[in-house]
């Protein structure tokens, strides 16, 4: 490590991108004489790691309340604590798609959140990414379009969490789920409302869930062209319902869902089909990332 003297006779420009751009560790007593330097550089170069430190500290504080329910369930002697959530339940077309996480005990990831608060689609996927490296262990869990037609997509929803569950290769010991509880599954669980924005293994979850259905809507998207599924995933946005009018409900399209019954010239379902308002959720879509 290079002396404070030595450190201080080199550009600011140099120093900056040590300490700030690749956040190298800053020594003891750095900042404070950066702080009596008299080139006006040097005092804005302390002001930017002292920044740095806070929205550190702030980070670091929030990932520790993720890991509150996951903490109490350590020490009541839970060493293996899933996070369940699902993806797509909005769309009018593709699968519904469910992640099941369980994480390292007191795991912090930076930018770890509830992936709908995630909105560039390559921090999903680095985030992702860096979830399968250090996860206990993964999985997800799809319901297909005619899953969710038959059997209407709340339960549809469950079935896929039940299928990411079920494809752990480890065991875990309780299970925390966004807002509802896992059918036939005799782990113990319990639902929180807002799970994905207030529980790290949740949160987790729902990354792995959205990530691995987009990457899918993009598959779809090269072998039925023209209906942008690379762009809105299957939401039912101004772009996918345009498409869906001027060219026709496709295969993967869900025909209990009442636009794509509505082009198909169908009756629309019963409401009472389907449980926990489920036709609301077109009404939502558009605040989805897509």
């Amino acid at each position: 490590m290079l002396s404070l003297e030595t450190l201080l006779e080199k550009p600011i420009p140099e120093l900056k991108a040590l300490f700030v751009d690749r956040a190298r560790p800053v020594p003891r007593g750095f900042v404070e004489a950066l702080e009596t330097d008299p080139r006006q550089g040097a005092q804005h170069l302390a002001k930017r790691i002292r920044a740095r430190w806070r929205s550190n500290r702030s980070e670091g504080q929030r990932l520790h309340s993720l890991l509150r329910f996951e903490i109490e369930l350590w020490a009541e002697g839970y060493s293996f604590v899933a996070g369940v959530d699902e993806a797509g339940m909005a769309p009018l077309a593709g699968p519904v798609v469910a992640g099941a996480v369980i994480l390292p005990r007191n795991y912090k990831l930076r930018g770890l959140n509830d992936s709908k608060k995630i909105l560039d689609g390559e921090t999903r996927e680095e985030l992702a990414k860096q979830i399968k490296r250090d996860a206990v262990c993964w999985s997800f869990g799809f319901a297909e379009v005619e899953e969710i037609d038959r059997i209407n997509i709340y339960h549809a929803g469950l079935l896929a969490m039940q299928r990411a569950f079920q494809g752990l290769s480890c065991v875990p010991d309780f299970i925390l789920v966004d807002a509802r509880r896992i059918p036939n599954c005799s782990t113990p669980q319990r639902g929180i409302i807002r799970g994905d924005a207030l529980s790290a293994s949740i949160a987790a979850a729902s990354i792995i869930a959205k990530t691995t259905r987009d990457a899918y809507m993009l598959e779809l998207d090269k072998t039925y062209a023209g209906y942008g599924f690379a762009s809105h995933k299957g939401y039912p946005t101004p772009e996918h319902c345009r498409a869906l009018k001027e060219l026709g409900a496709l295969p993967i399209h869900r025909r209990s869902f009442a636009r794509v019954r509505e082009v198909l010239g169908l009756d629309p379902v019963q409401t009472e089909l389907f449980d926990s308002g489920a036709e609301t959720f077109e009404e939502v879509a558009l605040a989805q990332p897509h």
